[in-house]
C-alpha cells in the first residue's frame, strides 16, 4: 500500500511523518541547550534516518522528471551515508576512542569509496545495477559485519575501564544505540535480495523508534530530578536564611522583608507588596540593619546567607 500515488510504502510514510516530529522536538531541546553536543550528533543522525527513508520510500519512480539512474544513486548513497556516520556517532557521543580510525578513515575507504566506485562512476555511466549491486556490495557488507563487532568491542572496553557505569542512564542509552543501529548490519543484504520497502523499513526502523521512546523518558526522568534538586536547594536555602534571621533575633515581619529586601525589591515595592506605608519599611530595614549589623544590603545578604559569592560579584541587582 503506497500513499499519494508515490512508491512510498504508508509504513514508510508513518515513519517519516513521526521521525519529523521527533526531530523538532529535538531540535527544540538541543537550541535550549546548544551546549548539549550528544543532542547534536543525535539530531545529525535522526536527519540522515529521515534522508534514508525519504529517498528509499520514494526512488526509483519514473514518474519524477529526473533519470532513475540518479534516484538509485541517491537511494543507496542515503543507505550508504547512513551506516557510515554510525562509528563517528558513537565516538563522539559516547567518547569511544577505540573507533577512531573507523569513524575517520575506514568508513571512507571500506564504505564510501566503493559507493563512488561502483554506485557513482560505473553504475552512473553503464547503468548497469545488477553489476554495482553484484560486486559493490560485497566489500561494504564484510565491513558493515566487521564495524559493528567493533563498536561491540568499543563498547565493552568502556564498560570494563568503568567510565559507562558511573550513570545507569548512560549505560542503557548506550547498548539501546548499539542495539538500534545492528539491525544496519543487513542493509547490503536488503538492497542484493532487493527485499520489500516495508520489511526493510520495519527492520532498519523499529531500534529507533523504541530509542526515540527511550530518550523521551529519560527527559521527563532528568526534568522531575533537576526540579527535585531545585525544590530541596530552595527548602536548603531557605531554612539556612530562616535560621541566620533567627540566630539576629528577626521578628516575623522583619523575617519577610528581609527576604523581599534580597531578593532586589526596592522600597516601594516591599511597601506595595507588604500594604504598608515606605515609612514603615524603612523603619524596618533600619531595625534589621541595626539587629544584623550592617550598613548595606549586599552586608545583609551575606550575613543571612542569601547569596553566594559569585552572584554578589555578578548581579548588579546585588550592588
Amino acid at each position: 500500500m503506497v500513499v499519494f500515488g508515490s512508491e512510498m510504502h504508508v509504513i514508510t510514510y508513518v515513519f517519516v511523518i513521526f521521525e519529523l516530529m521527533m526531530l523538532a522536538v529535538q531540535l527544540y531541546r538541543y537550541l535550549s541547550c546548544p551546549e548539549d553536543k550528544s543532542l547534536l550528533w543525535y539530531l545529525i543522525l535522526l536527519g540522515l534516518l529521515i534522508f534514508y527513508n525519504v529517498s528509499s520510500g520514494l526512488f526509483p519512480d519514473p514518474e519524477f522528471s529526473f533519470s532513475i539512474v540518479t534516484q538509485n544513486i541517491i537511494a543507496y548513497g542515503a543507505g550508504f551515508l547512513m551506516a557510515a556516520y554510525f562509528p563517528f556517532y558513537f565516538y563522539k557521543s559516547f567518547d569511544l576512542k577505540l573507533l577512531r580510525f573507523q569513524a575517520f578513515y575506514g568508513v571512507h575507504l571500506f564504505l564510501l569509496l566503493p559507493y563512488c566506485l561502483f554506485f557513482v562512476l560505473i553504475y552512473g555511466k553503464s547503468g548497469d545495477l545488477n553489476f554495482a549491486l553484484g560486486y559493490g556490495l560485497i566489500i561494504p557488507f564484510g565491513y558493515s559485519v566487521y564495524m559493528m563487532w567493533a563498536i561491540f568491542v568499543a563498547i565493552k572496553a568502556k564498560f570494563k575501564s568503568r567510565q559507562a557505569s558511573i550513570y545507569c542512564s548512560d549505560s542503557v542509552e548506550l547498548i539501546a544505540v548499539y542495539c538500534a543501529v545492528l539491525p544496519w548490519a543487513c542493509l547490503s543484504l536488503f538492497a542484493y535480495f532487493n527485499i520489500s520497502q516495508w520489511i526493510e523499513v520495519l527492520v532498519t526502523n523499529c531500534g529507533f523508534l523504541l530509542l526515540t521512546i527511550l530518550f523521551m523518558a529519560q527527559s521527563v526522568l532528568k526534568a522531575r530530578v533537576e526540579e527535585e534538586q531545585k525544590m530541596t536547594g530552595y527548602v536548603n536555602k531557605q531554612h539556612k536564611f530562616l535560621k541566620r534571621c533567627d540566630n539576629f533575633g528577626l521578628t516575623p515581619r522583619e523575617k519577610k522583608i528581609a527576604e523581599l529586601l534580597c531578593t532586589g525589591l526596592m522600597y516601594k515595592e516591599i511597601a506595595v507588596q507588604e500594604f504598608i506605608s515606605e515609612k514603615t519599611v524603612d523603619t524596618h530595614i533600619r531595625h534589621i540593619f541595626f539587629k544584623t549589623g550592617v550598613n548595606k544590603k549586599i552586608e545583609l545578604m551575606q550575613k543571612l546567607g542569601f547569596a553566594d559569592e559569585f552572584m554578589l560579584s555578578h548581579n548588579p541587582l546585588y550592588s
